[in-house]
């Protein structure tokens, strides 16, 4: 991660979105961001503000952009300071940025 001011979201988006196109051809990789990003989705917006009977799957969740902006700012500073390095394959930490790219995507945080 580069150490540049502004939104940590760009950052994330253009090292890990590009890694969504690997979807069409891993099998189960799909379910396993899928399961980040629900993850990442009960870190931002906690039961009580869910409300009872909505739903725990992100897409029936708003994600704010400020919120998942400090989501990556803790988790990428979690990173450095385990001096964490890119793996060729798909550790917990890829998984997870895959699942905030996931996320910037389907609620177009950049655009925001």
């Amino acid at each position: 991660m580069n150490d540049s001011p502004g939104c940590p979201l760009i950052d994330v988006a253009v090292t890990y979105m590009p890694r969504l196109a690997e979807f069409t051809s891993e099998p189960g990789l799909v379910a396993a961001v899928d399961q980040h990003a629900a993850a990442v989705c009960d870190a931002l917006v906690p039961a009580q503000r869910r409300g009872p009977g909505r739903p725990r799957r992100p897409e029936g969740r708003t994600v704010r952009r400020e919120e998942l902006a400090d989501y990556v700012l803790g988790f990428t500073d979690g990173l450095s300071e385990a001096e964490w390095t890119e793996p060729a394959g798909h550790d917990f930490a890829t998984l997870r940025l895959m699942a905030v790219c996931w996320l910037i995507r389907e609620h177009d945080l950049l655009d925001a």
